[in-house]
């Protein structure tokens, strides 16, 4: 018991991590559209391609802001301003320590996890009354600043190892090609369940790799280093089209296939929805976690499918970015920085046909309970009044165990992230006729997967217990 009660903490903390990335990643999508938009090959208007490029010419400082407001428990502005501090103060720390010595977008991840945390503790602090006016938030930044010298200090002797360590991991990863990238892509899909993918997606993405532009710049990161023009980036995203705007699509069609004739026209409308999500958006959670929890091997087999996509897409020499996700929208808008775009297309195709075989003759053989095939449909389409109506948010709140039960409330893409005070009074057979694509648990931390929805949601709920 004391063990889980461990693990459960430690996946609270990496859940709380794992979500405040979201907050700065999420504006990657504009960042890339404006760049696009903006370049020679399309609309050829240079500064809308520099006020695109200036997001990514600050992402660590955006991560610190982003990740401290994430991880403040209201969110607060106080620590994104203590992130932003922490950040210039470590980063100007070191490059006087050695100009050398270069942290990059793990300066703005540490940073705002610092802030964040000094945040969560000294944000009420009373201070001596000669000194109230630095009490309460306003201590925080000032902490943050103090904090982040210690930190300099630190780095500043053990950085250096570390940096060649990392480079030299970065180098082995990108140097593996076909197994590097199906070892990231199985792992990628593994870590969906726990919503733990984004951490290590903020390596590949923004650490690993390094691409000096001509301007002298460093960037590293295969998604960084493919906007920015690196013409050997993009091996990490090129094989999630296939997979993303294929494969899951045909996943979509298998389980309708293999669902009893009588309940296909019930679960049609919902399976045509989350398989064009996934093709235009690049959004695959809502059709994952229909075959997440109830059929983990095919979860398994998937995880394995999408390892393969990576590698094959390396070994045909595609190399395709996205930033947002591996949907249509960024295939077609990042054509012009890609190499071999148009062989997804066959690969693609090839790969669908893979999955829909693969899942059909899974599903038939071991009879699988996916969606449809039991008398009992537990996935009903929702529209946006339903899911965000007073009664439809209060119904959710009382099966999550009421109000008194939610400790923490919030949300990434697709799913909410609590944490609650007893896991048990989650009543998850309602929370499914509602809609509910799964539910994971950790200890007090839970996940409860809700679609494209989960912000509003989340706003609702809190607002709900503003009341």
């Amino acid at each position: 018991r004391m063990g889980d009660s461990y693990m459960g903490t430690w996946f609270e903390k990496l859940q709380s991590i794992g979500m405040s990335l979201m907050l700065p990643i999420a504006v990657l999508p504009a960042a890339a559209r404006l760049m696009r938009l903006g370049a020679p090959d399309v609309l050829d208007i240079p500064f809308i391609t520099k006020a695109g490029g200036s997001i990514f010419d600050n992402l660590a400082l955006i991560f610190s802001i982003g990740i401290a407001t994430g991880l403040a428990k209201d969110s607060n502005g106080a620590a994104g301003l203590a992130g932003a501090i922490a950040y210039l103060v470590l980063t100007s720390g070191l490059k006087a320590i050695d100009p050398a010595l270069d942290m990059s977008v793990l300066a703005g991840i540490l940073s705002g996890i610092e802030a964040g945390l000094l945040y969560n503790r000294f944000h009420s602090i009373r201070l001596p009354e000669f000194l109230g006016f630095f009490g309460g938030r306003r201590f925080v930044p000032i902490a943050a600043a103090v904090v982040s010298i210690v930190l300099a200090v630190i780095f500043g002797i053990i950085w250096g190892p570390c940096q060649a360590f990392i480079h030299a991991v970065g180098e082995w990863i990108i140097g593996a090609g076909v197994i590097g990238t199906f070892v990231y892509g199985v792992l990628n899909r593994l870590l969906i369940p726990f919503g733990l993918h984004h951490i290590l997606n903020s390596f590949i993405w923004f650490v690993f790799g390094a691409y000096r532009m001509p301007d002298g710049t460093i960037v590293t990161g295969d998604l960084n280093r493919f906007f920015a023009g690196d013409p050997h980036a993009g091996m990490f995203m090129a094989g999630f089209y296939i997979m993303m705007m294929f494969g899951m699509p045909a996943v979509a069609l298998a389980m309708y296939h293999e669902a009893k004739k009588e309940n296909r026209h019930k679960i049609a409308g919902a399976l045509a929805s989350v398989a064009f999500t996934a093709f235009l958006t690049g959004i695959t959670e809502p059709i994952e976690f229909m075959f997440m929890f109830i059929a983990p091997m095919l979860y398994g087999i998937h995880a394995i499918l999408t390892g393969l996509a990576m590698s094959f897409a390396y070994a045909f020499g595609v190399l395709h970015g996205f930033g947002f996700s591996a949907g249509f929208i960024d295939y077609v808008l990042n054509w012009g920085l890609a190499t071999k775009p148009i062989f997804i297309l066959p690969l693609g195709l090839a790969f669908g046909v893979i999955y829909y075989v693969v899942f059909r003759w899974a599903i038939r053989t071991y009879d699988l309970p996916t969606i449809g095939r039991g008398d009992d449909i537990e996935f009903e389409e929702s529209t946006d009044e339903d899911v965000l109506s007073n009664a439809y948010v209060e119904t959710l709140v009382a099966n999550l165990g009421g109000l008194d039960n939610l400790e923490e409330v919030g949300s990434c893409v697709t799913r909410l992230r609590l944490i609650v005070k007893d896991p048990t009074k989650i009543d998850e057979h309602v929370l499914r006729h509602m809609g509910v694509r799964g539910v994971f648990s950790s200890g007090n931390a839970v996940q409860v997967v809700i679609g494209t929805r989960a912000e509003l949601i989340a706003n609702a709920i809190k607002e709900l217990g503003r009341r």
